[in-house]
């Protein structure tokens, strides 16, 4: 079976959301408003022609080639035609119309412009930015698809790569541009969130859903794909993971299994993130790559605390076995930090810790939060299963005593581990308990311990066998 013959789109991570990039010949539509990124885009793609020609109607040469190396874009081996309204090539005439209205003679002879430039560049790539410009000057609908039609054959048939931009003027004023295409991309942008999703692609393939478009001044345009679980495995074993504390283990069962999720939820300050640490210190100590993405504190404060703590997790940093990410919600999108992820566990991490859940939800975008952050942690924590990654997800819970809320993020199925920890007054002290409420490939202890953390580390008391009502914060001691 011949495999159909591809060309990049030049936009990193664009190919994986294309099934491999363009299909050679064909002719791709990309719709959007204004400052959404179809010039970067398209710029991009003609950075990776042997030999491009860029159409532009909205800005001169000069600023073009400026703004593209700005974004790090090299158009050495590209050619710009520049029909800009002070366009240097923009051709002008005195002569008067007598038959046919002054537009669409203007238009007419602007068609013969671009097939004359394609002729002497005879490039392997092409962008028209934006083709809806050219419909002011061919104002007859059935004219300008007409035309159009034909120049888009033309290039199918001389086996040209094509990008062509839109803009439309209404909702929808550009739907009859769209269907002249063999490939169509959306582009999306609120007020500090830009996404692409593929509407339509002949012939191929490809990635659903809206995925993350990000343009960065000195890298340009680059897309987060959305993460797709399936498509990735790893082969592990069960063994237990060690927290290094044996009392901790052996409420555990021994410890975490390998591959699992295990969620670590309390209120406020109760030592959470502390508990979730001890595994990874545990691993990067036995030489296996760890890392810990921080939503919560910037990575100095985690050190300094976990050094106050004795924990010994800053000489690991410092080492290399543990990596630790600070994680700034507000400018990431859940897709680009599951890129961060991906990148961190193909590169050899096998334990991961996410602190923590409320921090991570920051990063969603759009009105179904609630709804988003379920759908996107699913993927994360799925793709970590098959790819044999240990996980541990801090999660906070709202209420400081009472009744016990599993998680507030209702991400409790996704768990294979549950350990709760809780405050509880008891003999007039504010105290830490810890239990576990599920464990799901090994028996663990049902009792519940009280937790202590200090300057000399985190210790475990023993089972609270002489105490009743504990999980309602003020336990009464049996006689």
């Amino acid at each position: 079976m011949t495999s159909t013959p591809r060309v990049t789109s030049g936009t990193d991570g664009l190919d994986d959301v294309l099934d491999g990039g363009f299909i050679r010949g064909q002719t791709a539509i990309v719709s959007g408003g204004p400052g959404t990124g179809k010039t970067v885009l398209a710029l991009q793609f003609l950075a990776a022609a042997d030999r491009g020609l860029y159409i532009g109607f909205e800005e001169r040469e000069e600023d073009i080639r400026e703004n593209a190396a700005r974004l790090d874009i090299d158009l050495s081996n590209v050619e710009i035609l520049d029909l800009s309204a002070d366009g240097s090539r923009f051709f002008e005439s005195d002569d008067e119309y007598t038959i046919f209205p002054h537009e669409e003679v203007e238009g007419e002879a602007l068609l013969d412009s671009i097939a004359d430039e394609i002729d002497d560049i005879e490039p392997d790539r092409l962008a028209i930015d934006p083709l809806s410009e050219l419909r002011s000057l061919v104002p007859d609908d059935y004219r300008f698809r007409r035309n159009i039609s034909s120049l888009v054959n033309e290039l199918k048939a001389r086996d040209i790569t094509t990008v062509c931009t839109t803009q439309a003027v209404a909702a929808g004023s550009d739907w009859d541009l769209q269907f002249l295409g063999d490939a169509t991309l959306e582009i999306d942008r609120t007020t500090n969130h830009r996404s692409l999703e593929v509407t339509k692609f002949r012939g191929s393939d490809f990635a659903n859903g809206k995925h993350t478009y990000r343009i960065r001044g000195d890298t340009g345009g680059r897309i987060y794909p959305k993460l797709v679980p399936g498509e990735h495995r790893r082969e592990t074993d069960r063994e237990q993971l060690s927290s290094g504390v044996s009392e901790l283990d052996a409420l555990l069962g021994g410890g975490i299994e390998r591959g699992s999720v295990t969620v670590i939820s309390g209120p406020s300050g109760v030592g959470k993130t502390t508990l979730g640490s001890l595994f990874l210190r545990s691993s990067a100590a036995g030489g296996t790559p760890s890392a810990g993405f921080l939503f919560e504190e910037l990575r100095d404060d985690y050190l300094y605390r976990a050094d106050q703590l004795g924990l010994g997790v800053g000489q690991l940093h410092a080492d290399g076995p543990l990596r630790l990410f600070e994680v700034e919600s507000l400018t990431q999108s859940p897709d680009e930090f599951a890129a961060d992820v991906r990148e961190a566990v193909e590169g050899g991490v096998e334990v991961v810790m996410i602190d923590g859940i409320p921090g991570y939800r920051l990063g969603l975008r759009g009105s179904d939060t609630e709804q988003e952050l379920t759908r996107e942690l699913h993927a994360l924590c799925r793709y970590l299963k098959r790819m044999g990654v240990t996980t541990i997800l801090i999660d906070e819970v709202g209420s400081l005593a009472g009744s016990l809320d599993a998680t507030d993020e209702r991400v409790s199925y996704l768990a294979d581990n549950i350990i709760f920890l809780r405050y509880v007054e008891m003999d007039g002290e504010i105290r830490k308990v810890v239990g576990v409420l599920k464990k799901r490939f090994s028996d663990f202890e049902q009792s519940l311990r009280e937790l202590r953390i200090d300057t000399d580390g985190v210790t475990l008391g023993g089972a609270l066998t002489d105490r009743r009502g504990i999980l309602t914060g003020v336990p009464e001691r049996i006689e």
